[in-house]
This record gives C-alpha cells, structure tokens and sequence, in this order.
C-alpha cells in the first residue's frame, strides 16, 4: 500500500494524530481514526494511536488506502458540455452529480459522465479524479472544467491555486445581509465535532467571499457571489456564519419548512460563470450556465410572496 511521510508543521503541534493526519492528508477524522486504529500511522518510527499528542518536527508516516480505480464511464442525463477543445472541456453539472468518486459517493460523477460520452482526460492526479482541477458539491449546479491532457492539467490546477479563475454563483439566502454588498473574510476550516461539515474557525484556511445582492423578496434574497478563494463548503458556510443561510441548506441552518414551500430538497446555489485564461493558448475563456429549471421554480414562488 502507497505510504505518504510528512514532517508535522508547527501549527500542529499538540493536537491528536487523527486531528492532524486529517488536516495534512485531506482525508476526514473519521477515516484519520480509522487508519490509526488499524496500525497504519507510525510517528518518528513507532506505530501510534488516534489520540496520541504530536511534537514539534515529528516524523510521521501514514500508509494510505491502496488507490481506487477510475469511476465507471457512465451517462449522466442533463450534463450538457458548453465548452470543448483539445485541452479543456466544461459541463454544466446538474444537481446530484459528483466531480469523481470518493469513498462517500457511489452515484454519478462528471468523470465517469465524461468517460460514457467518449471524452479523453488528464491521467495526472488521482485515478479516481483524473482531469478534475476542481469541484462542485453534489448539491450545487453549474460549471466545472476539467482538463482533457497531461499539458494543460498543471496549468489549470496553477490557476485555481493562484486565484486567476473568476467564479461566479448565484445563491439564494434566508433574510437579508447588512450591507447588501460586501465581503466575507473568515477562516474556514473542519468541523471540530462534525464529519463532513465546515466551519468558520480562527485556525482555518485564509477564506474570502465577495457578493451583492440582486434581487429581494420578503425574508429572502439572491445575491451574485464572486469566490476570491476556493474552500470546501465556503459560500454556505460563510453566508451561514453571518446569519443567513443558503435556501434548501438545512446542514448549515436553514429553515426546512421554508424550502419545502419553495419546493426545495437541496440548497439554492448554482456555479453561474467562470471566466479564465486558456492554459495553452492564452486566450480568454468565458462561459455562463443559466439557472436550472428547480431553482428558476422556486425563484418564481418567491417573487410572487407579498413582500
């Protein structure tokens, strides 16, 4: 089995192995547990367990799961690609679709979608998320890009780590938010009790959010939101922290017998732009998603709520 080594970083020290392989490898604490109650994490060369408190400039290696195979090539009615050439190809993700597998997810993914329709992709990362240079939540709709060859997967991946992509959703939200046009910058980082969740934390992950609201309605509105930085869970948790969660988001605190009016069973967001320099031909790349049918129907009910 493969086996990663890192040296434990200063801002982890004193926290438990789980906690700290979790946060260094990308997997959850859950699965962090896991490895470390099967004997798989050694720290400066003895096997350790989950709870165990970690010094500064420890050396600590974790022998990983063997890695998966690709996910299946399998269709996905109502994944439309917009945008296609030798290198790049975006789609237009609809809603309860995966990026690629993961241990959570055995439904449909945009990599086994684009497989099924013939599309080659990047072998460079993962075998599982091949070409994926980043992601959408299964519940979010809207574009995705995905590298299609080894020569432009680096240059993409540089660009979304270096903030040069432009992405833009729309998000529906509870209330209104004071000031109607701003910034959220907080830190975002795992839940500390809660699998799968995130949360603002003030040893997180530098998070900024930018958004304007362009439409209200009584005790709602859509705000236009422009992502600076690219986390995990980031719009819902941001807008949550300040109060107003996203419409159908009952992880992070929405009203459930609101969405369920609205005719709602997943959260209101939709990854409405991207905008970005092609990476091998430098030219400007500019595509839009409109909103999809479920989320235009729930708009409509809104708009005709007495304000």
């Amino acid at each position: 089995m493969p086996a990663r080594t890192v040296i434990v970083p200063d801002g982890l020290v004193g926290e438990r192995v789980d906690v700290a392989v979790s946060r260094l490898l990308g997997v959850s604490r859950a699965k962090a547990a896991e490895l470390a109650m099967a004997g798989r994490v050694e720290v400066d060369g003895v096997t350790t367990g989950k709870s165990h408190r970690l010094g500064g400039g420890a050396m600590m290696t974790v022998e990983l799961e063997p890695p998966k195979d690709p996910p299946a090539p399998e269709p996905v009615p109502g994944m439309e690609v917009v945008y296609d050439d030798d290198d790049v190809v975006i789609v237009d993700k609809p809603v309860g679709v995966a990026a690629h597998s993961s241990p959570g997810w055995s439904g449909p993914t945009v990599v086994g979608a684009l497989a099924a329709a013939g599309y080659g992709i990047a072998t460079a990362g993962p075998p599982e998320r091949q070409g994926i240079v980043h992601r959408l939540d299964v519940g979010t709709s809207g574009l995705m890009v995905v590298a299609k060859t080894d020569r432009a997967y680096p240059g993409l991946k540089r660009a979304f780590k270096r903030r040069e992509v432009t992405k833009v959703y729309l998000a529906a939200m509870q209330g209104h938010p004071d000031p109607l046009v701003g910034t959220i910058d907080a830190p975002i980082g795992r839940h500390p009790s809660k699998e799968f969740k995130f949360a603002v934390l003030s040893g997180g992950k530098p998070s900024v959010t930018h958004y304007e609201v362009v439409e209200a309605f009584r005790g709602a509105c859509v705000a236009r939101v422009h992502l600076e930085t690219g986390r995990t869970h980031q719009i819902r948790v941001h807008f949550s922290a300040i109060g107003h969660p996203l419409l159908g988001d009952p992880t992070y605190g929405a009203n459930p017998r609101l969405a369920a009016e609205l005719g709602l069973d997943r959260q209101w967001l939709h990854a409405e732009q991207l905008s970005f320099l092609h990476p091998i031909s430098g030219d400007q790349v500019e595509v839009t998603s409109p909103v999809p049918p479920d989320l235009a129907a729930a708009l409509d009910q809104l708009r005709g709520r007495e304000y």
